[in-house]
């Protein structure tokens, strides 16, 4: 059992200002699995002030100082790796396949990523007779989500490193032990005091807290539109920057060609990987309407690939993250049945044999109507539903018409066909042929958020940009 009663502020691991505690639950076994303190609005101050003392002197360090502490957390973090993986799969059922491999290793990857950008990232440029001076926002409160705890806390940590800023952690209370293990690294590294704070806690506390400071100059938030849209309410006031990485209900457009087959596996394989609970995610495949039969057949045995099981076992996905998760995706997948969408395999209840668990069976619907609930809603789940169209011009308004606009893919190997539907497509990162890219930026259109991540996107968000008129005047 695991127990995290301390807060890291100022450099120092220290007590709540009133000790309150939260149990954890390991969503395989549905059973405790550890305890952390959740923190006040008291708390939040506390780090916020400390955050705010070490801006002036981070704020004015040097890019080889910079570029120093993030090769110490480096090395610190591959130190932590198994760690790390471990207590993922603890907090959110992470197959330890998938823990110890993409979970970490896109923490990883960022933190290489965010060196590289930083060697050669413009905070000064000439314009005219004028510089223009990129520089650091100043304190920042990052609020990070449950599913892919370790991936949201690096796009929003070491950005903000990279940029002078300076921060305080609030990871997802119900995947809390990865984020402070992450601490415990910038800890080994030597972090400046203050440079970076964790405060554990709830939504209703210590986000509330951070989004509404006065003294928090930018909140970085990734999770669901409807708490996104509270924060922005919260931090109104005080005319903070706010970055939103939201929900999403992201189309799959599968071309007419030779490799239809192999692309609507590959898929379904992407929409069950981390059992579905990916912002991300291609939720919604659009095939054509005279290959709907043949994409059901192959999605049927694609999904039938799919094993679930405990997480420590040789199983492609674990459970989902929690009670109120399970008990969502169920009521959706019941609301597709209710709707008349074909249900090619899955469906409510758990899988055979798993009785204790938040597991969920990989469902694919098909014969989908774009106006159906599992069309529109975001389910988080291991469901895919599939639709239908008769032109690609029809394909892509399909796409187009949803709340959201985090990210599209388009599958096909005509690349100049692929190239002009992905370029129509309403969405902030669309994928052709399931590319990816550590430096393309990470963000949405319309409800799915206002904000970039990812490379030297990422570093945008944290800087303010001052203009020196007469700079260069003789």
């Amino acid at each position: 059992m695991r127990e995290y009663l301390k807060f890291y502020i100022e450099g120092q691991w220290v007590a709540p200002v009133e000790l309150k505690t939260l149990d954890i639950e390991n969503p395989a076994t549905e059973k405790p699995c550890g305890k952390i303190a959740i923190g006040s609005a008291a708390d939040v101050d506390k780090a916020v002030n400390a955050a705010r003392r070490a801006f002036a002197a981070w704020s004015q360090s040097s890019r080889d100082e910079r570029l120093e502490l993030l090769t110490k957390i480096q090395i610190e973090y591959e130190k932590r790796s198994a760690d790390l993986a471990l207590a993922v799969t603890e907090e959110m059922g992470a197959p330890a396949s998938l823990a110890n491999g993409v979970q970490v290793g896109l923490g990883a990857g960022h933190l290489a990523t965010a060196i590289e950008t930083l060697k050669n990232f413009k905070f000064e440029e000439r314009v005219g007779d004028s510089e223009i001076l990129r520089e650091p926002v100043g304190v920042c409160g990052l609020i990070t989500p449950w599913n892919w705890p370790l991936n949201q806390i690096a796009v929003k940590v070491f950005p903000a490193l990279a940029t002078g800023c300076t921060m305080i952690l609030k990871p997802s209370e119900i995947s809390p032990f990865s984020g402070q293990i992450f601490a415990e690294i910038m800890d080994a590294a030597g972090v400046p005091p203050g440079v970076f704070n964790l405060v554990q806690g709830d939504g209703a506390g210590v986000g509330t807290a951070l989004s509404g400071h006065p003294d928090i100059d930018m909140i970085s938030f990734t999770g669901s539109t409807r708490a996104g849209v509270e924060i922005a309410r919260n931090a109104a006031p005080t005319v903070k920057r706010v970055s939103q990485e939201l929900g999403g209900k992201s189309p799959n457009i599968i071309l007419d060609d030779d490799n239809f087959a192999a692309n609507v596996a590959s898929g379904v394989s992407s929409m069950m990987g981390n059992s579905g609970q990916t912002c991300s995610a291609p939720s919604r495949m659009l095939v054509p309407r005279a290959r709907m039969d043949e994409a059901i057949a192959i999605a049927r045995d694609a999904a039938a690939q799919v094993t679930v099981g405990d997480p420590g076992g040789d199983f492609s996905i674990g459970p989902v993250a929690s009670k109120a998760q399970y008990e969502k995706i169920q009521g959706l997948v019941q609301k597709g049945i209710d709707e008349g969408a074909s249900l090619v395999v899955g469906g409510v209840g758990r899988p055979e044999g798993l009785s204790t668990g938040y597991y969920v069976k990989p469902t694919v619907f098909a014969n989908v109507d774009n106006d159906m609930v599992i069309a529109r809603e975001e389910i988080f789940g291991p469901v895919l539903t599939i639709i239908a169209y008769d032109s690609i011009e029809q394909a892509i308004e399909i796409s187009n018409d949803t709340d959201y606009g985090l990210a599209a893919y388009v599958a096909g190997s005509d690349m100049e066909q692929a190239r002009s539907v992905a370029r129509k497509l309403r969405a902030g990162r669309v994928a052709i042929n399931n590319a990816f890219d550590f430096n393309a930026p990470f963000g949405g259109y319309k409800r799915s958020g206002n904000g970039r991540e990812w490379g030297k996107f990422g570093f945008d968000e944290y800087l303010e940009t001052k203009g020196l008129l007469g700079f260069a005047s003789k």
